[in-house]
């Protein structure tokens, strides 16, 4: 028997990330019925778990252009009105970045759902579908009081991990099938940290002190190029320091994130890691010496699991030829930022000021009829991922999802059907920005 019925929506949104929270309020403001459910007690998702900080709104390089609007634009107003919002160029040259008060940012998106219209559903885990002929008709959720089903004519999976088209049966690529899976991070923050001091201390001196650091045997220091920067609240910093393996093998047979014992495993771990790196940080660098650890992200960074196979799939070609598409529907010049294991990080750029295109093709899930996809788990290769899984581009995305999903829902197309020049323009419309010449070059960070 199925469990009692929940809601019945026009769309449903699966995950309130960057790209689930985006999607949700552009559904709702196209005029569908939007249900928008999250595992956890607050919409973010990584923007509010794990990190404090957009990418991918910028090019990066000399020549820094504005490539992400829309939406985004007002996630961004909306944090400026809450408080201080600090934009800083990135550490690897991966281009500006947005840092803002995750707290600030749970608010945020949850006013902004609700203005839209959405109605949100918190504590609400994804646990099966129910597909007919590529339809997925109904999904099944664990909430406090029980099992209960959601009905919709569009569903949009934001999960990161594809969660509903896994239940679906729809195919997806797992990381580390094919390439070796990006790695975890467990985040933290620092408060009483000496500005003044650790502004002296260059990316070299920093890296230096943590091999060095490692190398005496004193301190597990996996990562040797971890990075550290400000944030809106005085004396305080966040980290991205922390390394875990992504995949395993148990009794012979491959694990990986999804897997729940090994969940479990990493978080732990992550921990204790966090904890090995802040010791490092008040006892070796600068700035740091009467600081304490304040804060660990709520839970661990997740780079990739799975991602779907849509009717296009972005490659790493793609990404480094700056490519157009004729369906585009949004942009990203993020270079390809490749968390392998081992001490460092890869990094390929795009050329200087270059973006490519997302095409509307990889939010369309191949195997499905009534799904969109929307954020990490989009149709992509590993290196062509590793570039456009920036949280701006989830915005981007999202907002195009959603987009879509309220056309199809209006009317009796269903996603791959959508008039794509008709989308672009109410994207326009909207204020997203699909295309190099309509960009903003950068005057000056504020």
């Amino acid at each position: 028997m199925s469990p009692p019925l929940l809601a019945t929506v026009d769309v449903c949104v699966v995950g309130s990330g960057a790209a689930g929270s985006t999607a949700a309020i552009a559904a709702a403001r196209g005029g569908a019925r939007v249900l928008l459910i999250e595992k956890l007690p607050f919409l973010g998702g990584t923007s509010t778990a794990v990190l404090d900080t957009f990418y991918g709104f910028y090019t990066p390089g000399a020549r820094p252009h504005k490539v992400v609007a829309g939406i985004g634009d007002e996630v961004i107003a909306a944090l400026r009105a809450l408080g201080p919002v600090v934009e800083r160029p990135n550490t690897y040259g991966a281009g500006i970045g947005v840092t803002y008060l995750a707290e600030h940012l749970k608010v945020v998106w949850e006013r902004l759902v609700e203005l839209a219209g959405a109605r949100i559903l918190l504590h609400a885990f994804l646990q099966d579908a129910e597909v007919r002929d590529g339809i997925v008709e109904t999904i099944t959720v664990a909430t406090k009081s029980g099992l209960r089903s959601v009905r919709a004519r569009v569903f949009i999976d934001a999960s990161g991990d594809a969660d509903l088209c896994r239940f679906a049966g729809f195919a997806a690529e797992r990381a580390g099938e094919l390439e070796p899976a990006q790695t975890l991070t467990t985040t933290f923050r620092m408060a009483n940290v000496d500005g003044g001091r650790r502004a002296g201390v260059t990316r070299a001196d920093l890296h230096a002190a943590m091999a060095t650091a490692a190398e005496s045997g004193a301190y597990d220091l996996p990562r040797r190029e971890g990075s550290d920067h400000v944030t809106p609240v005085s004396g305080m910093t966040a980290t991205i320091m922390t390394r875990l393996e992504s995949t395993a093998a148990r009794g012979g047979e491959p694990v990986d994130i999804t897997d729940p014992d090994f969940l479990t495993a990493v978080e732990i771990a992550g921990r204790r890691q966090a904890l090995e790196y802040a010791r490092f940080l008040v006892d070796r660098v600068p700035g740091y010496e009467a600081s304490s650890l304040v804060a660990l992200g709520t839970q661990i960074g997740v780079r990739e699991t799975r991602r779907v196979y849509g009717d296009a799939r972005l490659t790493r070609d793609d990404v480094l030829g700056a490519r157009r598409f004729a369906d585009q529907i949004g942009l990203c010049g993020a270079p390809i930022e490749d968390h392998h294991v081992g001490v460092d990080t890869t990094w390929r750029y795009l050329p200087d000021g270059a973006a490519v295109g997302i095409p509307y093709g990889t939010l369309v899930v191949r195997d499905a009829v009534n799904v969109l996809v929307a954020g990490r788990c989009f149709s992509a290769t590993h290196d062509a991922h590793a570039s456009v899984r920036s949280m701006a581009q989830c915005m981007a995305m999202g907002q195009a999802a959603g987009t879509a999903a309220a056309i199809a829902a209006a009317g009796s197309a269903v996603p791959r059907e959508v008039d794509v020049a008709a989308l672009q323009a109410r994207l326009r419309r909207d204020g997203a920005i699909l295309a190099v010449e309509e960009a903003t070059p950068v005057v000056s960070v504020a």
